[in-house]
């Protein structure tokens, strides 16, 4: 049984991040102050979130409500709330650590592009992982909605940044799915389990862990209105997790700098919408009356179309983002499947994969942002032999690539371990055997970009996996064979013959770039190999410490979760939090 302790840590939490914005503000003139303040707000939410983990795991819960701390209600009948639980925590403590290194590596990324706009830019930064702990924290769905609805806010000038057109149409576009789409899903699912509730006497949103009682006894009379209530929030939350068909914004969003694709694929926004399918299954209706009203299997059947579909769709792109943003919008469908499961073992799995894709996925955006940085090359068909000029950065990718594909001793396998065994144990074999596809599938688009980058040569390579080319793919050369110097205004193709015009490595009709936008084939050098090759780079001098920092912590992290998970704390949440939801012992 848990024990409530009124405490203002959980507000502080949120509120760390928030005063720094005034402060990065305030600082605009000064660069070293300005992410100074970004470094210490982030050490110091990092701190007061871990100051309770200890308690939580006792089986404390620190509350902070408005209500008793102002006296006035913040919704008639609704308290703004914010509780550290068990759940909670899960999210908290990896979005707060794994800002401290985020930090960093924005800051080498923005000085080493000289970027503009940086102030707006932390600013923002920090913004959105204020209302990402207040998603973390919030003891309601009033709480949830409210925060929810500021992050896509607060976001938006950091997918614009670029602030040309492709930017603000991805900006509108993220913002309509996220704020409007999403937000009114949400605000719909609300009501209606307020209004439920009232119902049967006792109108409550607040979260309850394995399900809010009153909620089940009105299911029990009208299961129609708490079916659909159950539709409308995992409608509003799957915006965020990306669940097909509502997943488009995410790859548009990739024309944002590399740091926000981490924050917005490994951080904060897309986790925000796993998390709250998290909260929604096991605290809002528990995984009881989720399995009597049949409303899970619809959204497992959903979530596992979407984890083999997106994984199709990322073997044809070339832009190394875009890839990565198809590969998280799969990933992200593995913690909704193993969620609607609810088998205690899978929702184990589903809770671990949260901080397993985390580690994963940001390190792999760290290294395709320190790539463009360092030689301003995006495109996979471009990067053969990049790992002699980028051992490190390459050699990191590697590791979160394999982890993302579930091999051994990495986290993702951990995750993807429990997910398996959970299905099957649930005797769902359908959604074992598409874990399986898409983890096959994991391996054929991430390993073509290690293969290009370390055992390939920039005169001769194959792009590969290719839909449109013969299987095994078409040879492409950045140098004519005539040209021993590489001249880079020519590809060379199957026949030896040497084009005039660009000759894409992948997609023959390109979807995710124009001649305009991208020409690595003309005369000037705008990624790629440069004339005769990549030169073989130690690793000091690979790229600056504030990116290959960050990049080794949050890799080592990833192969820490996949050999001594219960060391780093998330496992041993996760079977904390699923056997007080279910109250079976899962381990």
């Amino acid at each position: 049984m848990s024990e409530l302790v009124t405490d203002i840590r959980p507000l502080a939490a949120v509120l760390v991040s928030a005063l720094a914005v005034a402060l990065i503000v305030a600082s605009y003139r000064y660069p070293n102050v300005r992410e100074g303040w970004s470094v210490l707000a982030a050490l110091a939410k990092f701190g007061i979130v871990a100051s309770m983990l200890p308690g939580v795991l006792d089986g404390t819960v620190y509350e902070w409500s408005f209500a008793e701390a102002t006296g006035y209600e913040f919704v008639a009948g609704v308290d703004f709330s914010l509780r550290a639980d068990p759940l909670g925590m899960l999210f908290a403590l990896l979005a707060s650590f794994l800002w401290i290194f985020t930090s960093f590596y924005a800051t080498g990324y923005m000085r080493g592009l000289n970027e503009h706009a940086q102030t707006r830019f932390f600013a923002s930064f920090a913004a959105s992982l204020s209302t990402a702990m207040g998603i973390a924290f919030a003891g309601n769905l009033v709480t949830i909605f409210v925060f929810y609805e500021l992050l896509s806010l607060v976001t938006y000038p950091l997918v614009a940044h670029n602030e040309d057109e492709e930017a603000r149409i991805a900006g509108r576009k993220y913002l309509f799915y996220t704020f409007f789409g999403g937000g009114v899903f949400l605000l719909a699912g609300t009501v209606l389990v307020y209004w439920l509730t009232a119902g049967v006497g006792e109108a409550t949103v607040a979260f309850e862990t394995g399900g809010i009682g009153a909620l089940a006894e009105a299911a029990a009379t009208d299961p129609l209105a708490a079916s659909i209530a159950f539709f409308l929030l995992a409608a509003g939350f799957g915006v965020k997790a990306a669940v097909m068909p509502l997943h488009s914004w995410l790859a548009d969003a990739m024309v944002a700098p590399t740091p926000v694709s981490g924050l917005l694929h490994a951080v904060a926004v897309v986790k925000s919408g796993a998390f709250g399918v998290a909260r929604l299954i096991l605290d809002t209706f528990g995984p009881e009356l989720t399995g009597e009203l049949g409303v899970n299997l619809p959204l497992a059947a959903l979530a596992a179309f979407t984890l083999v579909a997106a994984s199709v769709i990322a073997l044809r792109k070339d832009h190394l983002k875009r890839r990565l943003a198809f590969s998280t919008t799969a990933q992200l469908s593995y913690i909704v499947l193993g969620l609607s499961m609810l088998h205690p073992i899978a929702l184990v799995g589903a809770l671990l994969h949260i901080p397993a894709h985390a580690f994963g996925k940001l390190t792999l955006f760290f290294c395709a942002g320190a790539v463009h940085v360092e030689t301003h090359t995006d495109y996979v068909s471009e990067m053969a032999g990049i790992g002699k000029r980028m051992p490190l950065t390459m050699g990191a990718f590697a590791l979160g690539a394999a982890s993302m594909a579930g091999i051994p001793l990495l986290a993702g396998f951990v995750s993807k371990f429990y997910l398996l065994i959970g299905g099957l144990e649930a005797g769902l074999s359908i959604f074992a055997l598409a874990l399986i596809v898409s983890g096959i599938l994991n391996i054929a688009y991430l390993w073509p970009v290690v293969y290009t980058a370390f055992f390939e040569s920039e005169d001769r390579h194959d792009a590969k996996p290719l839909l449109e080319y013969p299987m095994g793919g078409q040879r492409e050369s950045y140098f004519d064979e005539d040209d021993g110097h590489g001249d880079h205004a020519h590809a060379v193709t199957d026949g030896g013959h040497a084009d005039d015009e660009p000759a894409y490595a992948v997609d023959v009709n390109p979807s995710d770039h124009s001649s305009e936008g991208h020409d690595a084939h003309d005369d000037h050098h705008h990624g790629g190999a440069p004339p005769g090759g990549w030169e073989r780079t130690p690793i000091r001098e690979e790229s600056t410490w504030l990116m290959l920092m960050p990049i080794a912590v949050i890799v080592t992290g990833a192969v820490l979760l996949g050999i001594v998970p219960d060391l780093a704390v998330f496992l041993e949440l996760a079977v904390y939090i699923v056997e007080g939801v279910t109250g079976e012992a899962v381990l």
